[in-house]
């Protein structure tokens, strides 16, 4: 996979206008030619860069994982209160998914790209698998009693929210207002 620290301007052109397409328009859907033309390169340029177009999409995914995790590390830093840094994922999610109609590109690339072995593939699930620690990580530092069940809860609805944002229904207030009671119910539980 490239590295951002050592990607070329084209390169970064080339990942920027496959993170645009890819999203809008779809990983299958999306040819070299028209990450190419759009990026204003040659397709040997692009192959040079990336080797292929699973890595391509495996960097793509990879970069936008690393912004993901940031901002939800800043959004739980953030808090002082441990029960409130339970649910700062969900807090993320009102900022990340401005503006974007279709939903998680995770969830995306995971139904487009069912080979558990591409590496494209990993990457999405392992952001998941990622989350799903951090809520349990999180729900043990509140006091939870059983934050392994808690964050299984936690990551149902988050995943929901970002599974309906396509459709004209905003249910992340909801889901959130669900997490903030869910939690609050397991540290009152042991109080």
């Amino acid at each position: 996979m490239q590295e951002a620290q050592t990607m070329s301007p084209a390169g970064r052109r080339i990942l920027e206008t496959a993170e645009d397409l890819f999203y809008e328009r779809g990983i299958t859907a999306v040819g070299v030619d028209l990450i190419a033309e759009r990026s204003g390169v040659t397709k040997r340029t692009l192959y040079n860069q990336f080797g292929s177009k699973d890595r391509l999409v495996a960097t793509y995914l990879a970069e936008r994982d690393q912004r993901w995790r940031a901002h939800v590390r800043s959004a739980v830093e953030s808090c002082d209160d441990p029960v409130e840094a339970v649910t700062a994922p969900f807090v993320a999610l009102h900022t990340w998914n401005e503006g974007s109609a279709r939903g998680c590109a995770f969830i995306n690339a995971l139904a487009e790209l069912p080979d558990a072995e591409h590496p494209a593939h990993r990457i999405a699930a392992h952001q998941k698998l990622w989350l799903l620690n951090l809520f349990a990580e999180l729900a043990t530092a509140a006091g939870c009693p059983d934050p392994d069940t808690l964050a299984t809860r936690l990551l149902v609805l988050h995943e929901g929210a970002l599974a309906l944002q396509p459709l004209p229904v905003d249910a992340l207030p909801e889901c959130t207002r669900l997490a903030h009671e869910l939690v609050r119910a397991g540290v009152e539980a042991v109080e």
